[in-house]
């Protein structure tokens, strides 16, 4: 029985088998295979397990445990719908939908994922406590932060989606104890704790910039806080982060000067990029790359387009509505919706069809963000319509377009290994400068300074500002009107609805929105008024379906449950 109990997931590293992958120069290094413990207890032996530790944070062959959160975070958010044939990957459609229950496959794909990586991560201070003597104190202890920072990493995603979990750290036996672990301890202390050992042994800088830094864990730490609303502790951190940050590579935190240069595999590390996962092409595994978005690029492209395949990421109405803009301004009383403020679409048109493309004032980042019919698609071309989408009935008129490579990265940022073109070696950012200031906008707005809140919301609009999308022939390829916020702040529930806004139009399609409106307690109101407007418009999708609090975390994948007995792992309330 004990064997049947190990199926936490957990013990697949145990057996000492190290994956390399090669994406940053430090992660390049020859495959291990099976190697002696005495060998993994040197300085060389802990860094190969530590890289293991690092190649974990995609997911690797498991798409749903990456931090893209493409399906929990965006698809759940309202940022996007599942899109594809009804028939096609059917466990996203009751996750969409706020149907699912504790069965579906991919709950199990998110919890073994991350399990994998906090084994991984307690493997590496296991040897720790039995090092050679050659490695020094010093070096024992940037390693163990840096396990430590991402064994906080893989408890911070796991927390958020399932709430309270079994927690497991290097001094449980795997073969001895383990199926005894409940889930009924408080997570938060546990994450504090590994961050700030990270905090306080972490360099400011690494010789080789994938590895993270004092910095990145200052910033995860504060972010922590945040889901705890302990606001006066987060702002402490974010003034000093905002003030004094530097990247691993050692280049002061600021944000990209455009837009869409965040993304583009040439600028990998760049200043804005706090912590990212590091994605390579052509090493001959798509692993090293981003595996989880080959389901996500536009559909049936052809030679002219990007990944061919599959359509599963269509931003959604209610989305792309949010761009909309009055006096430069986002509409903050949520009347995106309305009749008379929808971004026109080509919905249920031919491609063929005449479509008059929308003239009133947006936001540029919804071009950013996204596909919409006769813009530039990067550099490929303008996007043709309904051309691109798989099935527009179930999933609406508009693609995704963050992370996607250009035409000028084939074959150098992108691999073309693999039965789909679309992996890449675009580094997917899990912390950013522009998510750190609205944060700290945030706490300031809670703590009552609004006009620091309104700077930080300021400094990020500015940005939007300075980012339009341009044709070939250098004009402004839709009407973008965005301002900064000129008027003093006063109202601190005002103030409260900007930044939050400001959210969901910077970080559109990054796996943030759900996990946002979660701590917010605004979930139920906002979900449903998705839910309700696109719902009307994709009917097979959408139609009906409710959200309710139950919902706010993810089921214990019930074979955990079977395999431990619920005395020992309680499953979440209405499940």
């Amino acid at each position: 029985m004990k064997n049947y109990k190990l199926k936490l997931t957990m013990a697949l590293t145990s057996c000492m088998m190290l994956f390399a992958i090669s994406c940053d120069d430090f992660l390049e290094v020859p495959p291990t295979g099976q190697i002696g413990e005495a060998q993994l207890r040197t300085l060389d032996g802990l860094n190969a397990a530590l890289i293991a530790v690092y190649s974990q944070v995609n997911g690797r062959n498991q798409r749903m445990a990456s931090p893209s959160n493409w399906v929990w975070g965006s698809i759940r958010g309202g940022d996007a719908n599942k899109g594809t044939d009804p028939g096609d990957f059917q466990s996203i459609n009751p996750i969409q939908r706020f149907e699912n229950d504790a069965t579906i496959d991919i709950l199990r794909e998110n919890w073994a994922g991350l399990y994998e990586g906090v084994s991984r991560a307690n493997m590496v201070m296991r040897l720790l406590g039995d090092k050679e003597p050659t490695v020094t104190e010093a070096q024992a202890a940037e390693i163990a932060a840096q396990a430590r920072f991402l064994r906080a990493h893989f408890y911070f995603q796991l927390t958020r989606n399932f709430d309270k979990v079994p927690y497991v750290d290097e001094s449980v036996d795997y073969q001895e104890g383990l199926e005894e672990v409940s889930n009924t301890q408080e997570m938060w202390p546990m994450i504090e704790a590994d961050f700030q050992y990270a905090v306080d042994n972490l360099p400011d800088t690494q010789s080789q910039v994938g590895r993270v830094n004092s910095w990145a864990a200052k910033s995860y730490l504060a972010k922590v806080y945040m889901y705890q609303d302990k606001f006066t502790q987060a702002k402490q951190l974010f003034d000093d982060i905002i003030a004094n940050g530097v990247t691993s590579g050692g280049a002061k935190y600021d944000l990209v000067p455009y837009y869409e240069d965040m993304f583009r595999g040439e600028n990998n590390n760049h200043e804005e990029s706090i912590w990212a996962y590091q994605s390579a092409a052509n090493t001959g595994s798509v692993n090293n790359a981003n595996p989880e978005f080959d389901l996500n690029f536009p559909y049936n492209t052809g030679p002219d387009g990007p990944g061919n395949c599959c359509g599963f990421f269509q931003p959604s109405f209610s989305f792309v509505n949010s761009f909309r803009t009055a006096d430069g301004l986002p509409l903050l009383d949520n009347s995106f919706n309305d009749p008379g403020n929808r971004v026109a679409n080509d919905f249920g048109l031919e491609s063929e069809d005449p479509f008059t493309p929308d003239a009133g004032p947006l936001d540029p980042r919804v071009d950013h963000t996204t596909g919409r019919r006769g813009l530039p698609y990067l550099d490929w071309q303008d996007h043709p319509g309904n051309a691109w989408i798989r099935n527009r009935a179930n999933g609406g008129p508009y693609t995704p377009k963050k992370y996607v490579y250009t035409r000028e990265e084939q074959g150098v940022y992108q691999d073309n290994s693999s039965w789909t073109p679309g992996y890449t070696a675009i580094n997917i950012m899990i912390i950013r400068f522009a998510d750190v200031l609205l944060m700290a906008a945030e706490a300031e707005v809670e703590l009552g300074n609004l006009e620091q809140a309104r700077t930080y919301v300021n400094r990020v609009r500015q940005r939007a500002i300075n980012s339009p999308v341009l044709r070939a022939d250098g004009s402004p390829a839709a009407n973008y009107d965005v301002e900064l916020y000129d008027t003093p702040w006063s109202d601190a529930d005002l103030a409260r609805r900007a930044v939050r806004f400001e959210r969901k139009l910077e970080l559109g399609m990054e796996g943030h929105r759900f996990y946002d409106l979660v701590r917010w307690g605004i979930d139920t109101e906002e979900i449903n008024d998705y839910l309700s407007h696109d719902g009307s418009l994709l009917q097979a999708a959408l139609g009906g379906a409710t959200y309710t609090p139950t919902y706010r975390v993810l089921p214990i994948p019930q074979d955990q449950i079977d395999l431990t007995g619920p005395d020992i792992l309680v499953q979440n309330p209405g499940f």
